[in-house]
């Protein structure tokens, strides 16, 4: 029974000499992707702890760890167009806290849930319809890679004051009003009826020049066949094209030939 109670007590012993030991515990150990804010009687001090073991004053200090690792955050919201279409969008933003800055933000702002719901999201609301009001829906549409520009340019000059770095922004959706979009088709239609018409007149008012040219081309080579036929250049063709045979002419008799010299005579 004797020897049950020192075991008792010696296991008691065992687990208040660990639990001092852990309450007492000399360091603190950072993780890959963390940064140490140290703190002095809850009071946050300057240095920022890196990836690693760090010697601390037990009850004295207490560190708190924030990830500075790159996270994602996603959300939707409504906007406005210049021309007062309404415009429903899903931005997707990869950000992080500044490693030095780890400190500073925990102390203003606090720990990663607190960033987002306090500074991430009402940010991205409010650049979102701040850049969305400078175009027209069309524009919009048309100009996109301009508006993402804008948005990155707005999205992390802001998100700076506050000690967050941006890494990427991405339009995941971007759709208007169902009217709006049908109205929009509809034009796209109309243009395209446009152009096709444009088209076909230009087609045939090429086709109508081609048999104007053709008919401009061929009255010109009469005219200098006109200007160049003359007696003595159809006598010349046939005397050049003539085989040596005198023709034959038909009487009511017989067949002779005909007599140049009195042809000549004749003349």
């Amino acid at each position: 029974m004797e020897t049950n109670n020192k075991l008792y007590s010696g296991g008691k012993l065992a687990i208040l000499l660990l639990l001092i030991f852990i309450f007492f515990t000399p360091f603190a150990i950072v993780n890959a992707g963390e940064r140490g804010v140290l703190m002095k009687f809850g009071e946050v001090q300057d240095t920022v702890l890196g990836e690693g073991i760090h010697l601390i004053i037990p009850i004295i200090n207490t560190v708190k760890k924030l990830s500075v690792r790159v996270q994602n955050q996603q959300i939707s919201t409504k906007a406005s167009s210049k021309d007062l279409q309404k415009i429903h969008t899903t931005v997707a933003l990869n950000w992080h806290i500044v490693p030095k800055e780890a400190n500073t933000i925990f102390q203003e702002i606090g720990d990663e849930s607190q960033i987002i719901q306090r500074i991430i999201n009402p940010v991205i609301e409010e650049v979102l319809k701040a850049v969305m009001a400078k175009y027209t829906a069309e524009e919009i549409i048309a100009k996109r890679g301009e508006v993402k520009a804008g948005l990155d340019n707005s999205l992390t000059g802001r998100l700076a004051n506050y000690h967050i770095g941006v890494d990427d922004i991405s339009l995941v959706d971007v759709h208007f009003s169902d009217d709006f979009e049908a109205a929009v088709e509809a034009k796209q239609i109309a243009e395209q009826e446009v152009k096709r018409a444009e088209f076909v007149a230009l087609k045939a008012s090429k086709e109508a020049e081609a048999k104007v040219n053709l008919a401009q081309g061929e009255a010109e080579v009469q005219r200098l066949l006109d200007a160049t036929v003359t007696i003595k250049v159809l006598q010349k063709q046939a005397i050049d094209r003539w085989d040596g045979k005198l023709p034959l002419i038909f009487g009511k008799d017989e067949a002779t030939l005909l007599n140049l010299s009195e042809f000549a005579k004749a003349n």
